[in-house]
């Protein structure tokens, strides 16, 4: 302003003094000029050092805060001032101009010097083993796909950083990365952040409650009666009632007698079970999905998941839930930023399948840039559960039978030693799962998956009471979720066991009535058969007999010896299967197995196990 004044008070005197002698104007006139012009560079060359100094300083990592917090997972930021009277005037704007010009300046020597970080990243007095970190992000962030994955990979792989490095990362990238570093099998745990805190729960309230309001706030018309039915459940029972009934598990019409078996186990965690049971149903339905999320339903089940950290059953039902809710691509971003990739990790790295295949099932729900399948409710993908290069050439399709489960039913035979004890031991002698141990090894190239549906031998055992699904309602059921999840679009090898190979065969006899499922007939290669029913098995024919005590379930009354629907599928199915191009193979039992302590038969007879066509039969030992 001084400067401004005094050229200003020149001016003026130049302008109003009376004409002196020539030789003297012409010689004052330099002087003024040159005192004027010497004046203004020299304060222009001052304020423009110190402008460019302060904006140095302002873009200049300072490696000896960086040498000191490298421990500590923060990112530090420089804050705009809050003083409304600096963003003001003349100079502010000044100031601001000569900040812009200057940034183009150090963003074309970037460029030209070091080409990578122009446009975003600055590389003032950034030191070379910084770079890698911000480079990858960057890639991480490009509009090629190739080089995005290019980038997770070369993250994943990395093992030579310090702890604030792999910190950086996982408080910068985004969540395309976040999830492929999830889903890569080496990536370093110090890639995901904690979850945040949860929030305190209302005052007198309880988790249980806290699941009941979250229950009650979902709709609860036009529902599946079994929704209905686990809804309704999980809303009438209380903790008290239910400890007063703890003494008579044998409660005919009250709540059943497996959940009365199976809570005994764990009393603290038997309200939240019915509760979780209903949750399941609930988040089949997207748009109560959405309603789960609005309601603080995913914090909530972090809670609840950090409570039973020793109750595998609540844990399954919980990532169950948020399986579902990961099929839905609008919650993605919710369930990230609630924290539950941290976690979903932790349990894919886990020994034991269950909770790794259970984790890994929502990861590829989350994952859009690897994974155009969807896994609904009961698909389970046993291999590959990570991120791979190798490209898979077929599809191996395992479906259990009466009782059985995705995984339990394809474990090793079981011994007097310690089940918990196995699960440690080295996977090439026992194993709980031998297609996800045994199978995947020798063939790395295919995609195995494993399905499970609930089945029972009696009414008194159903899971819920209403739900009579019989062998056709199943076959569709399945049928479809396998179709989501992109079976058919390479060649498929059905392996099944006992009611699940004629699922196997209504399904096939299905697809090849819808044209949309075409490609599932026209990519299957082969199915085995592991002692299955074709014409009905004596332990339904046993349940039957005794139909009065033990109220033999849907399923059980299908698979009695000689049925009708049983003799009408496999007519239809060796129709179906005589001009197609694919080969059967028929394991068959020659020992009796053990029912019980005190009931010994062949489970599915010679007779009965034979398609007696074209397939090739063997023997089976022990099943």
């Amino acid at each position: 302003m001084s400067l401004a004044a005094y050229c200003v008070i020149c001016c003026r005197r130049m302008g109003t003094s009376t004409p002196p002698p020539k030789s003297n104007t012409y010689w004052r006139d330099v002087r003024n000029i040159i005192k004027f012009t010497g004046s203004l560079i020299l304060g222009g060359s001052l304020f423009i050092t110190y402008e460019v100094l302060a904006l140095k300083k302002s873009l200049t990592l300072d490696t000896q805060v960086v040498e000191k917090e490298k421990m500590k997972s923060y990112i530090y930021v420089h804050t705009v001032s809050l003083d409304k009277r600096e963003n003001h005037g003349i100079t502010y704007q000044a100031r601001k101009e000569l900040h812009k010009a200057v940034r183009k300046v150090l963003a074309t020597s970037a460029r030209i010097l070091r080409g990578p970080f122009a446009d975003t990243f600055s590389t003032i007095d950034i030191e070379d083993h910084e770079c890698a970190v911000w480079l990858l992000l960057r890639k991480s962030k490009s509009d090629d796909r190739a080089a995005r994955l290019q980038a997770v990979q070369e993250m994943a792989e990395t093992r030579h950083w310090h702890d604030y490095q792999y910190r950086i990362i996982a408080q910068a990238c985004d969540l395309r990365t976040l999830i492929g570093l999830a889903r890569s099998k080496d990536s370093d745990l110090r890639f995901f952040l904690c979850p945040p805190p949860l929030p305190s729960l209302k005052e007198d309230s309880s988790v249980e409650e806290e699941l009941r309001q979250l229950l009650a706030s979902l709709p609860q018309t036009d529902l599946d009666e079994c929704i209905q039915y686990f809804t309704s459940l999980a809303l009438s029972e209380s903790s008290q009632s239910l400890a007063a009934q703890k003494g008579g598990l044998w409660c005919f019409g009250g709540n059943g007698l497996p959940y009365a078996e199976s809570f005994g186990e764990v009393p603290s965690a038997t309200v939240e079970m019915f509760c979780l049971e209903a949750l399941v149903k609930h988040s089949e339905i997207p748009t109560h999905c959405d309603k789960i999320e609005a309601n603080g339903g995913l914090q909530l089940l972090q809670r609840l998941y950090q409570l039973h950290k020793d109750c595998p059953k609540v844990q399954r039902n919980i990532m169950r839930i948020l399986g579902n809710m990961a099929l839905n691509e609008h919650l993605h971003s919710t369930i990230v930023r609630s924290g539950w990739v941290s976690i979903l990790v932790e349990a894919i790295k886990s020994h034991h399948i269950m909770e790794a295949s259970h984790a890994a099932r929502t990861l590829a729900n989350l994952d859009r840039e690897t994974v155009q399948d969807k896994y609904q409710d009961g698909v389970y993908v046993l291999h590959p559960q990570y991120r791979t290069s190798q490209p898979i050439k077929a599809d191996v399709l395992f479906i259990h039978g009466l009782m059985g489960a995705a995984f339990k039913t394809w474990r090793q035979q079981d011994n007097d030693q310690n089940l918990t004890e196995k699960v440690s031991e080295d996977e090439t002698k026992y194993t709980t799962c031998w297609p996800k141990s045994w199978l995947a090894r020798d063939c790395p190239a295919l995609r195995i998956i494993s399905v499970e549906y609930d089945t029972s031998l009696s009414d008194w055992r159903a899971r819920c009471p209403m739900e009579r699904k019989s062998i056709a309602f199943r076959s569709n059921e399945l049928l479809r979720k396998l179709r989501a999840a992109g079976v058919g679009d390479r060649p498929v090898i059905w392996v099944s066991h006992s009611m699940g190979g004629l699922l196997v065969k209504k399904m096939l006899l299905e697809a090849s009535k819808k044209p949309e499922m075409s490609t599932i007939i026209n990519n299957t290669r082969g199915i085995i058969f592991y002692s299955v029913p074709h014409h009905g098995s004596h332990l339904a024919e046993y349940s039957v007999n005794i139909r009065y005590l033990l109220f033999p379930s849907l399923e059980v009354k299908e698979l009695s010896k000689d049925s009708p629907a049983l003799k009408t599928l496999q007519d239809d199915f060796l129709e179906f299967a005589k001009d197609r191009n694919f080969q059967v193979l028929s394991f068959v039992e020659t020992l009796p197995t053990y029912i019980g302590s005190m009931i010994k038969l062949h489970v599915v007879p010679l007779e009965s196990a034979g398609i007696h066509s074209f397939e090739t039969c063997l023997s089976l030992v022990s099943w």
